[in-house]
């Protein structure tokens, strides 16, 4: 039996029975099924736009993003592997490469310049990895333009070289002293402090140290202008004419194996390691001129060391210790 509702009737001062008719029945219903169902509607509207509720195809697609994502974080890993590699071959090229073919070095902001006007990656916009996505794409684009200007780079050294050869014969290459007969890399080109007045001063070679009577070479073919010792502070010394503007020099030498006017080519023994002149210790000091100017030796190693070598040589002939002539 259900229960009887009652209301206070102040005309009579008395509680009366509230009488509820179907159709008042039948309102009601309708009333709270409509509540109900849109509680129930709203309620799963939440649930579905929140991650407490997700169908088999949202967990589909959310690990397939997230594979992408990985993906995308090992490509990136790539790309930087290959971008370090694109950079020191574009070091070489213009340090070496342009520098032996006497053409002008390309700039940095050429090489790895982006791509102005129309927004390339527009339709990369909007979704949730858009930052990662476009990143990678302006990093792929900037790696193929890289790679297009280091290409077209090398066809041009290769045309310079074509008619050549004998220019790449004549420049100085090789290091004076083989790596196995070296006492060490005592020197580099730039400011370093004198061994006789330890005041700071521009050191035009590299001293090579290594014991008396190690043979040295001659770095590249050429004429040999001098083998005296009247050039202050040299000692006995050879210069060699190799052309083109190239002249290298040897310093501190114990004897000759040449005279002057002689042909020579490249790693023929010229002389040999001593401690003569302005020198505290048994090495050659090594030089190259071009034009007449005093230049950086260390950009002509190509011919005989590796890369590994290279970089150790490099990295001991920017050490700013002291010389030893």
């Amino acid at each position: 039996m259900s229960k009887v509702k009652y209301y206070y009737d102040p005309e009579t001062l008395s509680y009366r029975p509230i009488a509820i008719t179907n159709k008042k029945r039948i309102s009601n219903f309708f009333l709270f099924f409509l509540t109900s169902f849109l509680f129930g509607l709203s309620t799963l509207l939440i649930l579905l736009n929140t991650d407490w509720i997700n169908t088999p195809a949202e967990i589909s697609q959310k690990r397939a993003l997230e594979n992408y994502e990985l993906q995308f974080d090992i490509l990136n890993k790539k790309l930087t592997q290959i971008e370090a590699v694109v950079s020191h071959l574009e070091d070489r090229d213009n340090n070496l490469y342009r520098v032996y073919f006497e053409a002008s070095s390309i700039p940095e902001e050429q090489r790895k310049a982006g791509f102005g006007g129309v927004n390339r990656y527009k339709d990369l916009e909007g979704y949730d990895n858009s930052e990662l996505i476009i990143n990678t794409a302006k990093r792929l684009d900037i790696l193929s333009k890289q790679t297009v200007v280091q290409s077209r780079s090398l066809d041009e050294i290769e045309r310079l070289a074509a008619n050549k050869a004998e220019l790449i014969e004549a420049i100085p290459s090789i290091q004076p002293i083989k790596n196995e007969d070296l006492t060490r890399m005592a020197s580099g080109y730039g400011y370093r402090i004198d061994p006789f007045t330890k005041k700071r001063r521009f050191h035009y070679g590299m001293d090579f140290s290594a014991k008396k009577g190690t043979p040295i070479y001659a770095t590249g073919n050429g004429i040999v202008q001098r083998a005296d010792n009247r050039s202050s502070g040299y000692g006995r010394h050879i210069r060699i004419d190799h052309g083109f503007g190239y002249i290298s020099l040897y310093g501190h030498l114990e004897k000759y194996n040449v005279r002057r006017g002689q042909k020579v080519k490249r790693g023929d023994i010229i002389g040999f390691v001593g401690n003569t002149g302005r020198s505290v210790g048994p090495h050659v000091h090594y030089e190259i001129f071009k034009d007449n100017k005093k230049i950086n030796p260390l950009n002509f190693y190509y011919g005989n060391l590796s890369q590994k070598e290279f970089d150790a040589l490099l990295t001991q002939s920017k050490l700013e210790n002291q010389s030893m002539d």
